[in-house]
């Protein structure tokens, strides 16, 4: 099957586009506008300051223009509102959230405003826009109602959440398919004008990530500082990818919702391959072996908050609808990632740039 992501692909959607980013200062968000940038686009990011130093939008800062990074909260409708007009996006893509499952335990409620409220604030602003825009709301592979058996999740799978974050961005998911019901339906397309998709991807590892409760940011620590990598549940499966594959797939999603709304207008995995979960433990080691050196231990705090113990994606509906399909399995994925921590410091901006260029040519 002839893979969909490539350069050419890609900046046919968004060469000289106007897209308009939620929560461009954090890891993905990051990557997300240097690739937009580099496929020719013009983008306006919305986002609070980022959490942490050297990460990949510090990085990057000096390719982003005045104007064209608003630091701001998804919490206050007015000023997003008055952003989104401003620029007249064509594409918006929505990564703002409170991302992290453990944080969420801490802040409950307002894991919830902002992943349920905040998107609910993005779309009734869309929605104001007199002029055709296409939507692309990211969740997360966690939305569906987990029960932890050697099961492929399928889209049209039961929605839940254990914790606060997987229910927060379950309700998101509510929310964009209220929206797309209630103002975006595509049998009024030429009413509103408004073409909306959500894309749920987990477990995404790349350079320039320094999130606290994040496996790979720990394990960076750890092997910088010479001490053992602290693992709290070294058998639990994930979907792990690399930071590019489903940021591709959001594009690719994009710009083909931009094109058929009828037959886009829904949600995405984006994943690994069937076979490709690792587990955490065999990451950790995967991650030692590329950096050359390390060691790891179990956590021992009997009790640490509840984490899904197993996930996986079915991405067969992106497979056969998109034409998209991963290009790194995990392991390769892990080395790219490692190979970023790898860089001096004022090699990792062109070296992001070399990975973008890299995978879009495989």
């Amino acid at each position: 099957m002839e893979n969909m992501v490539n350069r050419n692909t890609l900046a046919l959607y968004y060469n000289r586009k106007r897209v308009f980013i939620t929560g461009h200062t954090g890891f993905k968000g990051a990557w997300l506008t240097l690739l937009l940038k580099e496929l020719g686009a013009e983008t306006k990011g919305y986002a609070l300051p980022p959490e942490y130093k050297n990460g990949l939008y510090d990085e990057i800062s000096g390719d982003i223009k005045q104007g064209e990074s608003i630091l701001a909260d998804i919490r206050d409708k007015t000023q997003l509102k008055k952003e989104i007009e401003i620029f007249q996006p064509d594409y918006v893509f929505h990564l703002a959230a409170q991302p992290l499952v453990r944080r969420s335990y801490r802040i409950p409620a307002e894991t919830f405003q902002v992943n349920v409220a905040g998107t609910a604030n993005l779309l009734e602003s869309i929605n104001s826009l007199q002029k055709k825009c296409t939507v692309v709301v990211i969740t997360t592979d966690k939305v569906y109602e987990n029960r932890e058996q050697h099961t492929l999740y399928k889209e049209e799978d039961a929605l839940g959440g254990y914790d606060p974050y997987s229910a927060s961005k379950a309700c998101t998911e509510l929310v964009v398919n209220s929206f797309r019901n209630s103002f975006f339906n595509v049998g009024l397309f030429d009413k509103h004008q408004k073409a909306i998709a959500s894309a749920r991807a987990g477990n995404v590892i790349g350079g320039g990530d320094w999130s606290t409760d994040r496996i790979i940011p720990d394990i960076i620590r750890s092997l910088q500082s010479g001490q053992d990598i602290i693992v709290r549940n070294p058998l639990s499966v994930r979907p792990w990818q690399h930071v590019l594959e489903p940021l591709t797939g959001y594009l690719l999603l994009g710009g083909l919702l931009n094109e058929y709304r009828e037959k886009y207008s829904s949600a995405f995995n984006f994943g690994p391959l069937p076979g490709d979960h690792l587990t955490v433990k065999t990451l950790v080691e995967r991650a030692i072996k590329s950096w050359g050196s390390g060691t790891w231990t179990a956590a021992s705090n009997p009790d640490q908050p509840h984490e899904a113990g197993l996930l996986q994606l079915d991405i067969t509906k992106a497979q056969t609808e998109l034409k998209w399909k991963p290009k790194l399995n995990a392991e390769s994925s892990i080395d790219w990632t490692i190979d970023w921590y790898k860089q001096p410091g004022n090699k990792k901006r062109d070296f992001t740039l070399q990975q973008i260029n890299t995978y879009l040519a495989l």
